[in-house]
Protein backbone atom coordinates (compact mmCIF):
# COMPACT_ATOMS: atom_id res chain seq x y z
CA UNK A 1 0.00 0.00 0.00
CA UNK A 2 1.33 3.41 -0.93
CA UNK A 3 1.73 5.82 1.96
CA UNK A 4 0.96 9.43 1.03
CA UNK A 5 3.75 11.92 1.46
CA UNK A 6 3.57 13.81 4.72
CA UNK A 7 4.48 17.31 5.75
CA UNK A 8 7.34 18.16 8.07
CA UNK A 9 9.59 15.24 7.21
CA UNK A 10 11.78 14.43 10.21
CA UNK A 11 9.03 14.91 12.77
CA UNK A 12 7.41 11.85 14.40
CA UNK A 13 4.60 10.34 12.38
CA UNK A 14 1.08 10.67 13.78
CA UNK A 15 -2.05 9.13 12.31
CA UNK A 16 -5.04 11.47 12.14
CA UNK A 17 -8.65 10.31 12.27
CA UNK A 18 -11.50 12.81 11.97
CA UNK A 19 -15.12 11.91 12.71
CA UNK A 20 -18.43 13.72 12.82
CA UNK A 21 -20.97 12.48 15.33
CA UNK A 22 -19.20 9.25 16.27
CA UNK A 23 -20.97 7.78 19.35
CA UNK A 24 -18.84 8.50 22.40
CA UNK A 25 -18.72 4.87 23.57
CA UNK A 26 -17.43 3.79 20.16
CA UNK A 27 -14.81 6.53 20.32
CA UNK A 28 -13.66 5.37 23.77
CA UNK A 29 -13.39 1.78 22.53
CA UNK A 30 -11.27 2.90 19.57
CA UNK A 31 -9.04 4.97 21.82
CA UNK A 32 -8.43 2.17 24.28
CA UNK A 33 -7.74 -0.28 21.48
CA UNK A 34 -5.16 2.07 19.96
CA UNK A 35 -3.57 2.77 23.34
CA UNK A 36 -3.18 -0.91 24.19
CA UNK A 37 -2.66 -2.66 20.84
CA UNK A 38 -1.04 -0.09 18.52
CA UNK A 39 2.56 1.07 18.52
CA UNK A 40 1.85 4.25 16.53
CA UNK A 41 0.93 7.82 17.49
CA UNK A 42 -2.66 8.93 16.96
CA UNK A 43 -4.76 12.09 16.95
CA UNK A 44 -8.55 11.72 16.95
CA UNK A 45 -10.92 14.62 16.35
CA UNK A 46 -14.63 13.90 16.77
CA UNK A 47 -17.07 16.68 15.96
CA UNK A 48 -19.87 15.96 18.41
CA UNK A 49 -21.63 12.79 19.50
CA UNK A 50 -25.21 11.62 19.38
CA UNK A 51 -27.69 11.70 22.25
CA UNK A 52 -26.69 13.36 25.54
CA UNK A 53 -24.52 10.93 27.49
CA UNK A 54 -22.87 11.19 30.90
CA UNK A 55 -19.26 10.02 30.96
CA UNK A 56 -17.58 9.28 34.27
CA UNK A 57 -13.92 8.62 35.08
CA UNK A 58 -12.78 5.09 35.88
CA UNK A 59 -13.03 5.65 39.64
CA UNK A 60 -16.11 7.90 39.67
CA UNK A 61 -18.95 7.07 42.07
CA UNK A 62 -22.44 7.68 40.64
CA UNK A 63 -24.01 8.52 43.99
CA UNK A 64 -21.48 11.31 44.58
CA UNK A 65 -21.49 12.71 41.07
CA UNK A 66 -24.96 12.29 39.59
CA UNK A 67 -28.55 13.25 40.35
CA UNK A 68 -29.39 9.59 39.93
CA UNK A 69 -33.19 9.83 40.14
CA UNK A 70 -33.29 12.41 37.34
CA UNK A 71 -30.82 10.39 35.28
CA UNK A 72 -33.01 7.27 35.63
CA UNK A 73 -36.28 9.11 35.05
CA UNK A 74 -34.99 10.72 31.85
CA UNK A 75 -33.08 7.59 30.76
CA UNK A 76 -29.79 9.41 30.29
CA UNK A 77 -27.05 6.89 29.43
CA UNK A 78 -24.06 6.76 31.80
CA UNK A 79 -20.63 5.50 30.72
CA UNK A 80 -17.68 4.61 32.89
CA UNK A 81 -14.61 5.27 30.73
CA UNK A 82 -11.16 3.71 30.96
CA UNK A 83 -9.32 6.92 31.89
CA UNK A 84 -9.31 9.01 35.05
CA UNK A 85 -10.62 12.54 35.39
CA UNK A 86 -14.01 13.97 36.20
CA UNK A 87 -17.58 13.60 35.02
CA UNK A 88 -19.01 15.32 31.94
CA UNK A 89 -22.22 15.23 29.95
CA UNK A 90 -21.58 15.28 26.22
CA UNK A 91 -23.72 15.68 23.11
CA UNK A 92 -23.67 17.25 19.64
CA UNK A 93 -22.30 20.46 21.20
CA UNK A 94 -19.13 18.75 22.42
CA UNK A 95 -15.93 18.54 20.37
CA UNK A 96 -13.47 15.79 21.30
CA UNK A 97 -9.71 15.79 20.70
CA UNK A 98 -7.47 12.87 21.68
CA UNK A 99 -3.73 12.29 21.55
CA UNK A 100 -2.32 8.79 21.94
CA UNK A 101 1.47 8.68 21.92
CA UNK A 102 4.49 6.53 22.51
CA UNK A 103 6.54 7.80 25.43
CA UNK A 104 9.37 8.93 23.17
CA UNK A 105 7.10 10.73 20.68
CA UNK A 106 7.47 14.16 22.29
CA UNK A 107 11.13 14.98 23.02
CA UNK A 108 11.98 15.52 26.70
CA UNK A 109 8.38 14.93 27.80
CA UNK A 110 8.22 12.98 31.04
CA UNK A 111 5.30 10.49 30.91
CA UNK A 112 3.47 11.80 33.96
CA UNK A 113 0.15 13.67 34.22
CA UNK A 114 1.44 17.19 34.88
CA UNK A 115 4.07 17.26 32.10
CA UNK A 116 1.54 15.85 29.63
CA UNK A 117 -0.97 18.52 30.68
CA UNK A 118 1.67 21.22 30.26
CA UNK A 119 2.55 19.92 26.79
CA UNK A 120 -1.08 19.87 25.70
CA UNK A 121 -1.74 23.36 27.04
CA UNK A 122 1.25 24.68 25.08
CA UNK A 123 -0.18 23.11 21.93
CA UNK A 124 -3.61 24.66 22.54
CA UNK A 125 -1.97 27.99 23.28
CA UNK A 126 -1.20 28.04 19.54
CA UNK A 127 -4.84 27.25 18.75
CA UNK A 128 -6.18 30.03 20.98
CA UNK A 129 -3.51 32.62 20.33
CA UNK A 130 -5.23 36.00 20.42
CA UNK A 131 -8.56 34.41 21.38
CA UNK A 132 -9.89 34.96 24.88
CA UNK A 133 -7.72 34.63 27.97
CA UNK A 134 -6.72 31.00 27.49
CA UNK A 135 -4.69 29.08 30.02
CA UNK A 136 -4.47 25.86 31.98
CA UNK A 137 -5.94 26.07 35.47
CA UNK A 138 -5.28 22.98 37.54
CA UNK A 139 -6.47 20.28 35.08
CA UNK A 140 -8.87 22.41 33.06
CA UNK A 141 -8.70 24.60 29.97
CA UNK A 142 -10.25 27.97 30.72
CA UNK A 143 -10.96 31.39 29.31
CA UNK A 144 -10.33 33.62 32.30
CA UNK A 145 -11.80 31.62 35.16
CA UNK A 146 -14.48 29.82 33.15
CA UNK A 147 -13.92 26.22 32.11
CA UNK A 148 -14.54 25.06 28.56
CA UNK A 149 -12.32 21.98 28.32
CA UNK A 150 -12.12 18.93 30.59
CA UNK A 151 -9.19 16.53 30.40
CA UNK A 152 -8.51 12.91 31.26
CA UNK A 153 -5.48 10.66 30.86
CA UNK A 154 -4.18 7.14 31.12
CA UNK A 155 -0.50 6.21 31.16
CA UNK A 156 0.80 2.70 30.46
CA UNK A 157 4.32 1.30 30.48
CA UNK A 158 5.18 2.58 27.01
CA UNK A 159 2.32 4.85 25.95
CA UNK A 160 -0.07 7.54 27.11
CA UNK A 161 -3.41 9.03 26.13
CA UNK A 162 -4.64 12.55 26.75
CA UNK A 163 -8.20 13.34 25.68
CA UNK A 164 -10.31 16.44 26.03
CA UNK A 165 -14.01 17.22 25.76
CA UNK A 166 -14.50 20.82 24.63
CA UNK A 167 -17.76 22.65 25.37
CA UNK A 168 -18.40 24.38 22.08
CA UNK A 169 -22.01 24.61 23.25
CA UNK A 170 -24.16 22.99 25.93
CA UNK A 171 -27.77 22.50 26.97
CA UNK A 172 -28.49 24.15 30.30
CA UNK A 173 -30.94 21.39 31.28
CA UNK A 174 -28.27 18.71 30.84
CA UNK A 175 -26.09 20.29 33.50
CA UNK A 176 -28.75 19.57 36.13
CA UNK A 177 -27.89 15.87 35.98
CA UNK A 178 -24.48 16.55 37.52
CA UNK A 179 -23.91 17.17 41.20
CA UNK A 180 -21.38 19.64 42.48
CA UNK A 181 -18.37 17.32 42.96
CA UNK A 182 -16.87 16.94 46.43
CA UNK A 183 -13.40 17.30 44.93
CA UNK A 184 -13.47 20.43 42.81
CA UNK A 185 -10.64 22.70 41.63
CA UNK A 186 -9.93 25.56 43.99
CA UNK A 187 -10.58 28.18 41.31
CA UNK A 188 -14.17 26.94 40.98
CA UNK A 189 -14.88 28.67 44.32
CA UNK A 190 -18.09 26.66 44.89
CA UNK A 191 -19.67 28.10 41.74
CA UNK A 192 -22.58 26.25 40.15
CA UNK A 193 -22.04 24.46 36.83
CA UNK A 194 -23.55 27.32 34.86
CA UNK A 195 -21.40 29.93 36.62
CA UNK A 196 -18.30 27.78 36.21
CA UNK A 197 -18.36 26.89 32.51
CA UNK A 198 -18.52 28.82 29.25
CA UNK A 199 -19.26 28.15 25.59
CA UNK A 200 -16.45 28.08 23.04
CA UNK A 201 -18.86 29.27 20.35
CA UNK A 202 -18.72 32.70 21.98
CA UNK A 203 -15.02 32.86 21.09
CA UNK A 204 -14.45 31.19 17.71
CA UNK A 205 -16.21 29.14 15.01
CA UNK A 206 -16.33 25.39 15.50
CA UNK A 207 -14.60 24.50 12.24
CA UNK A 208 -11.88 27.08 12.93
CA UNK A 209 -11.10 25.41 16.26
CA UNK A 210 -10.75 21.96 14.70
CA UNK A 211 -8.66 23.21 11.79
CA UNK A 212 -6.37 25.19 14.10
CA UNK A 213 -5.94 22.13 16.33
CA UNK A 214 -4.78 20.07 13.36
CA UNK A 215 -2.44 22.88 12.27
CA UNK A 216 -0.94 23.16 15.77
CA UNK A 217 -0.41 19.39 15.89
CA UNK A 218 1.41 19.59 12.55
CA UNK A 219 4.06 21.77 14.17
CA UNK A 220 5.16 18.74 16.20
CA UNK A 221 4.14 15.73 14.08
CA UNK A 222 3.87 14.68 10.47
CA UNK A 223 0.18 13.90 10.14
CA UNK A 224 -1.16 11.04 8.03
CA UNK A 225 -4.95 10.82 7.53
CA UNK A 226 -6.34 7.36 8.36
CA UNK A 227 -9.82 5.94 7.87
CA UNK A 228 -11.60 3.92 10.56
CA UNK A 229 -11.58 0.81 8.38
CA UNK A 230 -7.78 0.77 8.51
CA UNK A 231 -7.63 0.22 12.26
CA UNK A 232 -10.32 -2.44 12.22
CA UNK A 233 -7.92 -4.72 10.40
CA UNK A 234 -4.60 -3.48 11.80
CA UNK A 235 -4.61 -5.79 14.83
CA UNK A 236 -5.48 -9.46 15.08
CA UNK A 237 -5.06 -9.38 18.85
CA UNK A 238 -8.08 -10.05 21.00
CA UNK A 239 -9.16 -6.82 22.65
CA UNK A 240 -11.87 -6.31 25.24
CA UNK A 241 -12.58 -2.63 25.97
CA UNK A 242 -13.28 -1.61 29.56
CA UNK A 243 -15.39 1.51 28.90
CA UNK A 244 -19.06 0.55 29.20
CA UNK A 245 -22.57 1.71 29.95
CA UNK A 246 -23.66 1.41 33.56
CA UNK A 247 -26.89 -0.54 33.93
CA UNK A 248 -30.04 0.83 35.52
CA UNK A 249 -29.56 -1.76 38.26
CA UNK A 250 -26.13 -0.36 39.07
CA UNK A 251 -27.46 3.18 39.20
CA UNK A 252 -30.43 2.17 41.32
CA UNK A 253 -28.12 0.33 43.73
CA UNK A 254 -25.98 3.44 44.01
CA UNK A 255 -29.05 5.53 44.82
CA UNK A 256 -30.18 3.08 47.50
CA UNK A 257 -26.70 3.02 49.04
CA UNK A 258 -26.75 6.81 49.19
CA UNK A 259 -30.01 6.80 51.15
CA UNK A 260 -28.93 4.16 53.64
Amino acid sequence: MLIPQTKNIGLPLMNLMRFKGLPILQQLHIEEQLLRTSSENWCIVNDGTNDPTIVMGVSGKPAELLEIESVLDDQVPVIRRFTGGGTVIVDHGTVFVTFICNKEAVPNLQPYPRPIMSWSSSLYSKVFQGIGDFHLRENDYVFGNHKFGGNAQSITKNRWIHHTSFLWDFNVQNMSYLKHPKRAPAYRSARSHLDFICRMKDYLPRSTFMDKTVEATETQFSLRPIQLEAIRTCSEAEFCPSSRFLTNEELEAAAVALQS
